[in-house]
């Protein structure tokens, strides 16, 4: 029996001298890692998507973000918010300043990403949009939101209603 009892040791202590190191692990997939000259941080999977209704017409820039059923507004911007002269409401640097503030809200709130949804008066009016439809859009983009799919939904009749003004025209 003592001859059992000196291998077990042997064994023990061959074992005591040589402690397993842990194979390296992987780095996690949320680290930022640099790539080429600019860095690149993982955006979360997890968190709410919204839809951005961008109503863009001559005279203004309205971003307005819900839900994706449309029914709860989670933030609203527009250019007449932003600057101070009527004449400027329209314009793409409004568009932007707008489109800024209504996606911080909207980040504050949980959302990580946006349909894009761009109307223009439609209608009788013009069918396309002004120009702060295209700097707002950007703007959602550089803002950290991510962008799902864009989309033209304005209202063009198959037909159309009667135009206002009366037989005889408007009368100025």
């Amino acid at each position: 029996m003592a001859e059992e009892t000196t291998t077990l040791k042997t064994e023990d202590s061959a074992a005591k001298a040589a402690p397993e190191t842990p194979a390296p692990t992987p780095a996690p997939a949320s680290i930022s890692r640099p790539t080429g000259r600019f860095s690149r941080s993982v955006v979360p999977k997890e968190g709410k998507w919204g839809v951005a209704h961008v109503f863009s017409s001559k005279n203004n820039t309205i971003i307005t973000v819900t839900d994706l059923s449309g029914a709860e507004t989670i933030a609203v911007g527009s250019g007449g918010m932003i600057v101070k002269n009527d004449r400027e409401e329209g314009g793409p640097y409004a568009a932007m300043q707008a489109a800024f503030a209504a996606s911080e809200k909207a980040k504050q709130r949980g959302v990580i990403g946006v349909h894009v949804r761009v109307r223009a008066p439609g209608g009788h009016g013009t069918k396309t949009p002004g120009t702060g439809a295209q700097a707002a859009i950007r703007a959602l983009a550089r803002s950290g939101l991510r962008i799902g799919k864009i989309e033209d939904v304005t209202p063009i009749p198959t037909d159309t209603t009667k135009r206002p003004g009366g037989k005889r025209g408007r009368r100025v």
